[in-house]
């Protein structure tokens, strides 16, 4: 790709005193490709897709098979052009600078047809997932997807600005290190003072600097008075995300003043690795503010393949989703993008922690001098852009990088590995984690995600098993045993990849999509699977519990599979999710103390069956609303275990607890529980998972009425006097295809308003398993969605992202639920 700028004339305009001029180059360019043959407007920041797409060439880059279509667009060579007038005079500006912040990526800059600059590295300030992973496109996109624009300056220019607060522990005092990177072109040295002012912290400092010409930098510590209440930054569950607006002043030689506003979080984040009594090994666990936290959450990947669509109200609407579902953590993986500016921003403020990867992703790096500058050169400006957030607590320096080394996913020979253990440990450990360790003392690093953390330290930077239940964290991806075996699971440290596959909702899939596509078996829901046997492994899971459809009419067939593959998902994510909540506080033989359940993945980049959770444009897969649950706060898990029936409670509040234990059998046969029984009052103590009932199967189900597993299910939850209450969980005592007295339900809904909010009075004539509620394309969500109706009446909310109006919902609304398809 090319960037070319013409400067036809630098404008004469009236003598300003200003010290600096910035001049965007945004907007209208021309775009043309390689031969000259195509030529048309484009609007930078973009690409030249969404070019293509705004004037007619193409159609939805998304549309059935138009990744394979428009492949020719990546294959051709683009420039970029445009002319423009700079409304100052250059020749009175000592320093005059061509800015680009994000070039895609492969490109040359020619200014008045002298060539200025080239970039080769989209990760620097001038995607890997553009060439497609097992669940997205490939568009290999060119474009400028960044602000450009001209900055002048005379005297000196702030080129960085960034800070950090840390903690003394023993003087129990707050600071703040604050860095600015100036660019000095006066030829005597500049002097002036600095003013930093916290007012709700009653700060106010003032500093005396002198800068000498060229790239310098100044370093101001900021002392926090111990007298001065300091309230810190909570992840979201845990406290407030309390902020404090900081200025800061730089009043220079030549009536010269630089301001800069931010918002400054006070938090530390420890990660803990230390043995654990009955255990080999280490833990592996975060405390936020001295707090141990489970971290519950998923992994973000780039909302779209094509940034410019990233808009802000998309990135506010998928990040409301994350903190909706209970959720208080986001791992940004390492085969994606640095996210911009204001997603990290939306995360500081919904307290969203955030487990920030470096750009490198399955793969074999160079370690040629080349690559190296060009590493340290993304890592050293990330590191200076994202460090002041904190919601990021913790730098990994790739994915999947050390196991795919370590168990030769690349059929490296045995008499090569030790050529490739060197180049891994000069890139990430000689590199990139020197560059952190001098550049941020504020939040740990490791090498790689998975990890053994500080036993991959010991072992000299690379694990033999890097996936290790003992030490670190995990990934983990089972598609043939049976998900509801919870044995089959990992009771590992750390889970921060887990997953199943499902279909995005026909809604979704009908924009892009014709009739002749509406089958699983089709053409394009063939290829639209790019995770090899994928639908087949869905089918196989689905299969092992559920009865699969057999409608004759093929789009019956084809919605009713959707519907089926997201049940299976959200039962299969909940079952492993809810295991590793219940393992944070036990040792069974030798394994536990989880802290932390990170399933994969959370977004989709396009309309297409995933591990998602979140479909493309944010509708909320039935796995989304079963997250709301397993991630609630307070929170009882039932499971099996050599025929008995156990009940934990798992609580994340910071208080203990007076609470009972409501457990209910149903017949599937009928809207009255069988029995019901109320524990005496107990503390669940916070930050614990403890066992708080356990019955033979046998003893239960004879207690109940002499039920049989096929013919009853159980249901329980926990409450406080004072109104505190879990959600309602379940526990299959057979696979619904096996149960006994299930019939067909009649569900009919009621819809009326209440201000913003539509409510939907439900009622069925039968036991209901996964009932599932929707509203087509309209643009919301539910207060709870798949659900067990055990009861006649249940009363749901909808709370509608863009206006709507009780007439379109009750047009679109549709229920289905697992008895509409047996």
């Amino acid at each position: 790709m090319r960037l070319h700028l013409l400067l036809l004339l630098a404008l004469c305009g009236a003598g300003t005193t200003a010290a600096e001029l910035s001049y965007s180059l945004r907007g209208n360019w021309s775009i043309c490709n390689g031969n000259g043959s195509l030529e048309l407007p484009g609007a930078v920041p973009g690409c030249v897709h969404s070019a293509l797409f705004q004037q007619g060439l193409i159609q939805d880059s998304y549309y059935r098979f138009n990744d394979l279509n428009y492949r020719w667009v990546s294959l051709d060579n683009w420039t970029y052009s445009k002319e423009f007038k700079i409304p100052f005079e250059i020749s009175k500006w000592q320093k005059v600078n061509l800015i680009l912040e994000g070039v895609d990526t492969v490109s040359k800059i020619l200014f008045n047809e002298v060539t200025i600059g080239e970039t080769d590295n989209m990760f620097n300030r001038y995607e890997q997932c553009s060439f497609s992973w097992d669940w997205g496109p490939s568009f290999p996109t060119q474009g400028i997807w960044k602000d450009v624009r001209i900055e002048a300056y005379n005297i000196c220019h702030l080129n960085y600005f960034t800070f950090s607060p840390i903690y003394d522990k023993s003087a129990q005092e707050w600071n703040l290190e604050i860095e600015s990177t100036f660019d000095v072109v006066s030829s005597k040295p500049v002097g002036g003072q600095v003013i930093v002012a916290i007012p709700k912290l009653q700060t106010q400092q003032t500093y005396s600097i002198e800068l000498q010409p060229g790239k310098r930098i100044v370093e101001l510590f900021v002392n926090i008075s111990k007298n001065i209440t300091v309230e810190t930054w909570w992840p979201h569950g845990h406290g407030n995300q309390t902020g404090y607006n900081m200025t800061v002043l730089f009043e220079l030689d030549g009536g010269l003043n630089i301001e800069k506003s931010a918002k400054v979080y006070f938090r530390t984040v420890e990660l803990i690795e230390e043995p654990i009594k009955g255990s080999p090994g280490l833990s592996f666990y975060f405390k936020i503010n001295g707090f141990p936290i489970f971290l519950k959450g998923s992994n973000w990947i780039p909302a779209d393949s094509f940034q410019d669509r990233v808009t802000s109200e998309l990135l506010r609407l998928l990040l409301q989703s994350v903190v909706d579902a209970n959720m208080n953590t986001l791992r940004v993986w390492g085969g994606g993008i640095y996210e911009q500016d204001e997603f990290y921003e939306l995360c500081d403020e919904l307290g969203i922690m955030v487990w920030q990867d470096f750009m490198f992703a399955c793969a074999l790096y160079p370690t040629d001098q080349g690559f190296l500058d060009s590493v340290t050169a993304e890592v050293a400006y990330q590191i200076k852009r994202l460090k002041s957030h904190p919601s990021i607590i913790i730098w990994s320096g790739n994915n999947e990088n050390e196991e795919a080394l370590m168990m030769n996913w690349y059929h490296i020979s045995f008499t090569d590995r030790p050529i490739y253990i060197k180049d891994y440990v000069t890139l990430y450990v000689k590199n990139i984690r020197e560059l952190v360790l001098a550049g941020d003392k504020s939040r740990p690093f490791i090498t790689s995600s998975p990890t053994n953390g500080a036993e991959t330290v010991a072992e000299g930077w690379v694990s033999q098993n890097p996936n290790s239940n003992y030490f670190g964290d995990v990934h983990f991806y089972d598609y043939i045993s049976d998900c509801w075996n919870w044995k089959v699971f990992p009771k590992a440290r750390f889970a921060s990849e887990y997953g199943y596959q499902s279909w995005p909702s026909f809604s979704t899939l009908e924009k892009v999509s014709s009739t002749e596509d509406w089958s699983f078996n089709s053409k394009f829901s063939l290829h639209r699977q790019h995770h090899e046997g994928g639908n087949k492994q869905m089918l196989y899971q689905a299969g092992l519990h559920f009865k699969l459809p057999q409608s004759t009419d093929p789009l019956r067939t084809f919605k009713d599979t959707i519907y089926l593959t997201q049940v299976m998902q959200a039962q299969c994510v909940k079952t492993e999710t809810e295991f590793y909540r219940r393992s944070r506080s036990e040792i069974v033989d030798q394994q536990g103390h989880t802290m932390g359940a990170l399933y994969w993945q959370l977004n989709d980049i396009w309309q297409a069956p995933s591990w998602a959770s979140l479909e493309y444009g944010g509708k909320w897969k039935m796995l989304h609303y079963f997250a709301q649950n397993f991630f609630a706060p307070l929170l009882p898990v039932g499971f099996e275990n050599e025929n008995t029936f156990y009940i934990y409670g798992v609580s994340d509040l910071h208080s203990d607890y007076s609470m009972t234990l409501t457990v209910r059998v149903h017949t599937w046969s009928s809207l009255e529980p069988v029995c019901s029984h109320v524990t005496e009052h107990f503390v669940m103590k916070g930050g614990e998972a403890v066992c708080l009932y356990e019955e033979p199967v046998s003893e239960l189900l004879r207690r109940c009425g002499n039920c049989t597993r096929e013919s009853c299910v159980v249901s329980f939850y926990l409450s406080a006097d004072h109104g505190l209450l879990s959600p309602t969980n379940y526990h299959f005592l057979s696979s619904p295809k096996e149960a006994v007295g299930l019939c067909k339900a009649q569900i009919t809904a009621i819809i009326s308003q209440q201000g913003d909010i539509f409510v939907f009075d439900l009622e069925t004539s039968a036991v209901a398993p996964f009932v599932w509620l929707d509203v087509g394309s309209i643009p919301g969500r539910f207060s709870d969605n798949g659900f067990l109706m055990t009861e006649k009446t249940r009363t749901i909310l909808f709370y509608p992202w863009e206006p709507t109006s009780k007439n379109e919902l009750e047009q679109s609304f549709h229920v289905t639920s697992l008895t509409d398809i047996y």
